[in-house]
């Protein structure tokens, strides 16, 4: 399914499942992030509520801090502050004084000065001001459409009028991020980084966005491609533009060895508090509660909810609700749900009280078939949201049904025996690249994973290195 339309059916989806109940959204459970006195950052509150929470390895944070205080000192600033996010989504971000980079980031680079390469372009992000200066341009862009309509008395004037100036919008976002990959090379080389690092950084995000695209079923170039719509550049405008500047090749330390130290051992998965997917499989040891999604969907884990995603237009969210629920769950589905659902069931789920409703068929939310299912875990009560669209939609709401059925409690012990994979630093020589690959603790392209994680073009790539990263149990 393309991820455009993937993001539009979430959207709605998330919809059905928060907007018709009176009762707050659900959510899964989520760590805190809190000073520990052990070095941990502790983020204000609203700055967590917007990026989540920091990780709460104290060496990780105190290294990456090291790098982007460097960083810092070479583009001639203070008052920054830099931290490492508990997420395994490959990502970084600004905000305030704020520069975020992910465990999922630190996974995919492969030395010291591609870290501070992407710091230095959330810096320079930050530096420049550029999320003030987009929200000017948007405001004055809404005020453009409003007068137009205004002046002309046509709404379609005016929707013209704001549709072109978004698109202006666009390019100047994507002008921005030049701006911002151009300070970050400077700062790169002034700190004794090598300037080669920023185009390496590039390649390694372009080549993990590919990847997630083949695990999804897409195209691997689809993040190739230009589009009027997007605020970023492709990568290779990106890398195009940094090569032509004086300093892309500049000599400096990477520092790959320091590097692999500091992220060896570093858990590549979600934090169990946001529960583990094990390939169809979602296994939270916190609330210890498990599902297995029909074959061929995909599963992606975020602190709203766990979704499930299959090629044909077919969706499953399943999130727990923040506050009990009292009373029989039909009886909640059928008062506290708007539209009301059709054909609500009283049921079981593996000793779990249930509940299972119709989306009103010709209710305006432009999906196709719709169901709802609610359980009573305990104390918590979860719910699975299930849509489908495609041609064969009854067969799929009838996979999904079954698959919200495999919904069971975790035991004790197996709750105690689940733990995150992490990353280890290992030498490749007793092993071959298949070998290696064979230990790689995914149902699926298992070599294409271990290639991404090391930046190796081919297998011969990866029995050359020293060392490697790989991801284990």
């Amino acid at each position: 399914m393309e991820i455009r339309r993937i993001l539009a059916l979430v959207a709605l989806l998330a919809g059905i499942v928060a907007c018709t109940s009176a009762e707050p959204p659900p959510t899964s459970a989520s760590a805190s992030a809190a000073a520990t006195g052990r070095g941990i950052p502790a983020l204000p509150r609203d700055i967590e509520k917007l990026v989540g929470p920091a990780d709460q390895n104290a060496a990780l944070q105190a290294y990456v801090d090291r790098v982007g205080q460097r960083v810092v000192a070479a583009a001639g600033v203070t008052g920054f502050r830099f931290v490492v996010l508990d997420s395994p989504v490959a990502n970084a971000h600004a905000v305030q004084s704020y520069v975020f980079v992910t465990r999922g980031l630190l996974a995919l680079l492969e030395n010291e000065a591609e870290l501070a390469a992407a710091i230095g372009h959330e810096l320079g992000h930050l530096v420049q001001r550029h999320a003030a200066q987009r929200a000017r341009v948007r405001q004055g862009v809404l005020d453009a459409a409003i007068d137009a309509a205004a002046t002309s008395g046509s709404v379609t004037v005016g929707r013209a009028v704001a549709q072109d100036g978004l698109l202006a919008l666009r390019r100047y976002s994507r002008e921005q991020e030049h701006e911002a990959d151009r300070l970050a090379l400077g700062y790169l080389v002034k700190a004794g980084y090598r300037g080669d690092a920023m185009a390496s950084l590039i390649e390694r995000l372009r080549r993990q966005s590919a990847l997630e695209a083949q695990i999804m079923g897409e195209s691997p170039d689809i993040g190739d491609r230009p589009s009027a719509a997007s605020t970023h550049p492709v990568p290779i405008e990106r890398t195009s533009a940094i090569s032509a500047l004086p300093l892309a090749n500049a000599p400096g330390e990477s520092n790959e060895k320091g590097y692999f130290a500091a992220i060896d051992g570093m858990s590549v998965d979600d934090s169990p508090s946001e529960g583990f997917i094990r390939g169809r499989s979602f296994l939270h040891p916190t609330l210890r509660l498990t599902f297995t999604a029909p074959p061929g969907f995909r599963l992606l884990n975020d602190n709203d909810g766990v979704l499930a995603v299959d090629r044909d237009r077919s969706l499953m969210l399943f999130s727990c609700l923040p506050t009990p629920v009292s009373g029989s769950l039909d009886d909640w589905m059928r008062n506290r749900l708007k539209p009301t659902p059709t054909d609500i069931q009283a049921t079981e789920i593996n000793g779990n009280e249930a509940a299972i409703g119709a989306r009103p068929r010709g209710s305006d939310t432009g999906l196709g078939q719709a169901r709802y299912i609610v359980i009573r875990a305990g104390n918590r009560v979860c719910n699975f949201a299930l849509v489908s669209e495609g041609a064969g939609q009854d067969r799929q709401v009838e996979a999904m049904i079954r698959a919200a059925q495999t919904f069971r409690t975790l035991t004790p012990a197996e709750a105690a025996a689940l733990q995150p994979y992490r990353l280890r630093i290992v030498s490749p020589a007793a092993s071959t690249p298949a070998q290696l690959a064979a230990r790689m603790p995914y149902p699926d392209l298992k070599m294409e994973r271990l290639l991404v994680l090391n930046a190796a073009q081919a297998p011969a790539d990866i029995g050359s290195r020293a060392q490697i990263k790989i991801v284990e149990p």
